[in-house]
């Protein structure tokens, strides 16, 4: 066997390899480096693990067997069958890569980061395998077998993150407790910085930003960018942007399980906190809403002098309540604190007024729909108890900008307004997105969604509610995958939606497609329902 033969060989093993395990690590990253949700989502794309490493154990049957006829009772054939292995494992191999090759050209939704940590679950991992290869070589007494058991590697790729994350998880654990305690030392050297806590199963993030704006009026503020609400994202914010020139600091907290929360408020002591919702978001990870209630109110037990807002339209909210110093606030007539009536929602935005004790003032907005006036009272109410009136709050309210991808009105021209609501899907968020695509009674109304995810053994039926509510709000219903599409459909055919009218299209790209195609003869709009992230 010539040295080209095992250069050849080794090259297509390594190509194999390296293809194969950067989708894996990908996939580990957006399963938030979580081993268990990283192998329930190995399970739900069987299929798929399983066409890019069926050529491996093909070449690893094929080696085995030609080594062990080669033992009993090698003739030319077989002779020219072991000259011929690595060419025909390289062959495998490269066509096991086929897959994978293809799938990256399909443009990623949200990349892979080389951060500090994936490097050295790299590192880790290209040891491993040396090191694998090495005793194959050595224990191995035939060479056969050796090609054979190093082809059969790649297979083996879909775990390989889990083992490096097991290996490095010593080391990862000192990192973060010297980076946690590092931004515990610059919060204890800001006493002058208040410091306000943001969770909420939906709601939280458009909050944070609604009150940027408001609070900026009079102080400077420094918030969480995007969705940088994890114990890492908030360490890594306080480490890298707040000083002692930020008199406030908006944290976003977001947990997929019990005990996140707290995590994060024993870093940044909040001095007030709002809860802004409560729901059956996360509920495959949760187990249970009771999960989530008490999670959510982690952010209420951290708080000792100061004050937590809560959302009282919120029914989990409003029973659950705390015995902490809070103010209520809500839009559908209760006797809260801060209250919103005479909401009128139009295609150029939306007015109300809000009321407070004897307060009382008309706010109007941009935005569209009942759920962003929610949101917009929870920042009043904060900028008003922080020594903001109602008057120097109303040309703030008026100039807010929607958050991108959280019902974002985009004007495409042609007749074409798109409601991009795409960031992520509840079922609250997604009725108040309904009821805003279902004002435009005059254009031919468009919903685009691959529905819910994330929602445990309750997804089937809450997405089949989901079909149920948008049957009377659109006129044309395009479901994004074949997966995700039966409970939707079988929800829009339930409340005598006609069928011709649901479209289903493999990915987004292919459902914008589709919606531009409809000759509509009058004003389309289109609701972009939810946009699952790469895993999915």
């Amino acid at each position: 066997m010539t040295v080209f033969a095992h250069i050849f060989f080794f090259a297509a093993l390594l190509v194999n390899f390296t293809i194969n395990f950067v989708h894996y690590m990908h996939m580990f990253q957006l399963n938030s480096y979580s081993t268990r949700e990283h192998l329930e989502w190995r399970h739900k794309n069987r299929l798929d693990v399983f066409r890019r490493g069926v050529w491996a154990w093909v070449f690893f049957i094929t080696a085995a067997a030609v080594a062990v006829l080669a033992y009993v009772n090698g003739n030319f054939l077989i002779w020219t069958l072991c000259d011929l292995l690595p060419y025909i494992g390289a062959a495998l191999l490269l066509c096991g890569a086929v897959p994978a090759v293809l799938a990256l050209k399909k443009p990623a939704k949200k990349k892979l980061v080389f951060t500090h940590r994936v490097i050295r679950m790299c590192v880790t991992m290209t040891v491993i395998y040396g090191a694998v290869c090495a005793l194959s070589f050595i224990f191995l007494y035939s060479w056969r077998l050796y090609f054979a058991a190093a082809a059969l590697l790649p297979s083996f790729c879909v775990y390989m993150p889990c083992l490096a994350n097991l290996i490095n998880k010593p080391v990862e654990k000192a990192i973060n407790k010297h980076y946690i305690n590092d931004a515990k030392r610059i919060i204890s050297e800001l006493p002058n910085t208040t410091v306000i806590g943001i969770t909420g199963s939906y709601g939280k993030t458009s909050t944070k930003f609604y009150l940027e704006r408001l609070l900026s009026a009079k102080y400077n503020v420094l918030m969480t960018p995007g969705s940088f609400n994890t114990t890492m994202g908030v360490v890594k914010v306080v480490r890298g942007s707040l000083n002692a020139t930020h008199e406030i600091f908006l944290c976003e907290m977001g947990a997929k399980g019990v005990g996140e929360i707290k995590e994060i408020c024993d870093i940044v002591h909040p001095k007030h906190s709002i809860i802004t919702s409560i729901g059956e978001q996360h509920l495959e990870t949760f187990g249970s809403v009771e999960n989530i209630i008490k999670t959510k109110f982690e952010i209420a037990d951290a708080i000792t002098d100061g004050t937590v807002f809560l959302n009282y339209d919120n029914e989990f909210i409003r029973n659950h309540g705390t015995d902490k110093n809070h103010i209520t606030y809500g839009i559908e007539g209760g006797k809260w604190d801060y209250t919103a009536d005479g909401i009128k929602v139009t295609e150029k935005g939306t007015t109300f007024t809000v009321h407070h004790g004897d307060e009382e003032k008309q706010f109007s907005t941009k935005l569209l729909g009942e759920h962003n006036v929610q949101n917009i009272l929870g920042a009043i109410a904060v900028s008003h108890e922080l020594g903001i009136s109602l008057d120097e709050l109303v040309y703030p309210v008026k100039r807010l900008e929607a958050v991108p991808h959280r019902m974002q009105i985009l004007d495409k021209g042609n007749g074409v307004t798109i409601i991009d609501d795409a960031f992520n899907s509840n079922p609250a968020g997604a009725r108040a997105a309904l009821k805003t695509l279902s004002m435009f009674e005059d254009a031919l109304r468009i919903l685009a969604t691959p529905g819910m995810i994330e929602l445990g053994e309750r997804e089937y039926q809450l997405n089949k509610e989901l079909g149920e509510f948008a049957a009377g709000c659109c006129d044309i219903a395009i479901l994004v995958g074949e997966k995700q599409a039966p409970p939707i459909k079988e929800g829009l055919l339930a409340k005598g939606f006609t069928e011709n009218h649901i479209i289903v299209a493999a990915d987004l790209s292919e459902a914008m497609k589709a919606a531009y195609a409809i000759q509509a003869g009058r004003k389309r709009v289109i609701l972009l329902e939810n946009d699952l992230p790469d895993n999915f």
